[in-house]
This record gives C-alpha cells, structure tokens and sequence, in this order.
C-alpha cells in the first residue's frame, strides 16, 4: 500500500515569529541602575545657635540610623538645656517673690487710701506708693518677657523631629560640635521611590506610567517590588549611582527617572534608603 503524506511548514513559520518576538521584547525593554529613597520630604535637622553665634555640643543622642522616627519626638539633646532650666528655674522664683511683694504693696495702697482720706496722711505719701507699685509692675512685664525668651530657647535645645518617618543618616556624635552639614538628616517613608539612571540612549523608551519592575542589585531584599515611572528628569548629566561592575562607565550620560512604588512594595523597602537596584523598564 502506497502512503503519500504532505509536509506543512506552518509550524516552523509561527516558531520564528515568536522568535522574532521575543527578540523585539527584549531589545525594546529597559534596564537601569538606581536606588531607592522617600517619596517627598527629606529634612536636614540643623543645631540651634548660641547668643555668640557658635553652636552647642551634642550632648544625647536618643535614635539610631534606619530607626523609625515620629512627629515632634526627640531625636537629641545639647548641653546647654541644663543651664537654660536653672536660668529659668531662677527667672520664675523671681517672678514669684515679685508677685508677692506687688500683692503686699496693693493692701498697704489700698489702707493707705482709707488714711488719705481721713486726712491722717499726706497725699505725696500715697502717691510715691503707687510710683514704686507702678514700676514694679513694669518689672513684672520685662521678667515675663525674659522667661519666654528662655523657654524659646530651652525648647532649642532639644532636636525634634518635623515629620513621621525614618532616621536616613547621623552626622554628628555625643561630645561634638555640629556645623553647616547639620546633626540628623531624616526622611518620610511612608511612600517610597526609586531614582534610575536611563542611559540616555535609552530613554525614548521610557514614559510617563510606564510599569516597572526593580530587584536590588546585591540581594537587598527577596523578590521584586513594582511601581511606575512618576517623573522624567529634563536633564542628561553624569552617572552618580554606580554599578558595582568596576568595568562599568561612570562617565556616562545618563537622565534621572523617577519610579513611584505601590503601597505594597514601599511598605516592604521602607527601611532600606540608598540601596541600590536593578528597574527594568516593561515595554
């Protein structure tokens, strides 16, 4: 018996276009290195001044690096606050003792009054009583002025944090002197982002939206976090984020894409600030 069979290369076609498929997925997907950081506000805590101009010692450190902060909670403490609380420890016995000597001076007017009227004291007597009263008084005002002003400064002497969040770095230490570059830099991390470095012949393929996928570079973190391309920088420059890769160009241009991550995803890096990552970019 003769058996003839047809040969259909239909298979082989659909198998070099899914080829060709994933040949074009892959060329058109983007991959950058970055690193995550607060989405938003990112404070530098500054050292109050003293009355010369310098700054006060730290004296108290109460957080640590990566510790999660609150709102107003104290974060240190400088050595001049003891001074200041015996300033105004000082200031409001003053205070008291004057308070109490106006109350004694207003009932020696007030029978003093009574005999002005009888006729059984000069007028001038009375009047020169409620000259000294009147000055007091005044005196009241100015140490009243003069506590407020060390309770501003008493409140100084303590660093609060602005905002909920997270300690990103510790600049100063117990027993120095801060200066311009500050004490604590701190960040809100409830919402969290990425900053990738798109090299610039890249970044045609990047947009607005666009999903992303990050892993971290040095196994930061298992698995991958998800968010979408929030802002495109205006401006190419130089690479700051570099590849562990010591062949890698550090010279090249690059533009700063911003990636905002999911809730999910920011909840589970929100400890990790600075750390680096791989995005790759979904066509």
């Amino acid at each position: 018996m003769l058996l003839i069979s047809g040969c259909n290369n239909r298979p082989l076609e659909v198998n070099q276009n899914l080829k060709n498929t994933e040949v074009v997925d892959r060329i058109e997907s983007v991959a950058a290195l970055g690193q995550l950081n607060p989405l938003g506000e990112v404070r530098k805590l500054a050292a109050p001044t003293s009355g010369k101009g310098g700054t006060p010692r730290l004296s108290e450190l109460l957080v640590q690096e990566g510790e999660s902060i609150y709102k107003d909670q104290v974060l240190a403490v400088f050595d001049n606050r003891p001074k200041l609380e015996a300033n105004l420890k000082s200031a409001e016995a003053n205070l008291n003792i004057l308070m109490s000597e106006i109350m004694i001076k207003e009932r020696e007017i007030n029978r003093y009054q009574t005999l002005v009227d009888k006729g059984a004291v000069a007028q001038i007597v009375l009047d020169n009583m409620k000259d000294d009263l009147l000055i007091s008084q005044t005196r009241i005002l100015k140490l009243n002025s003069a506590i407020d002003a060390i309770k501003v400064d008493l409140e100084q002497t303590q660093l609060k944090s602005p905002i909920d969040g997270i300690v990103l770095q510790i600049l100063v230490r117990e027993g120095e002197r801060p200066n311009s570059s500050g004490v604590i830099n701190v960040g809100a991390n409830k919402l969290m982002e990425a900053l990738i470095e798109v090299y610039e012949s890249d970044i045609d393929r990047v947009q607005i939206g666009q999903a992303v996928n990050l892993i971290s570079e040095n196994g930061g973190f298992n698995g991958s976090l998800r968010g979408q391309v929030s802002l495109i920088s205006p401006q190419v420059r130089q690479r700051r984020v570099l590849s562990t890769d010591p062949t890698g160009d550090a010279d090249s241009r690059v533009v700063e894409v911003r990636v905002k991550l999911d809730n999910s995803s920011a909840k589970k890096v929100s400890h990790l600030t600075g750390m680096k990552v791989i995005a790759r970019f979904q066509p």
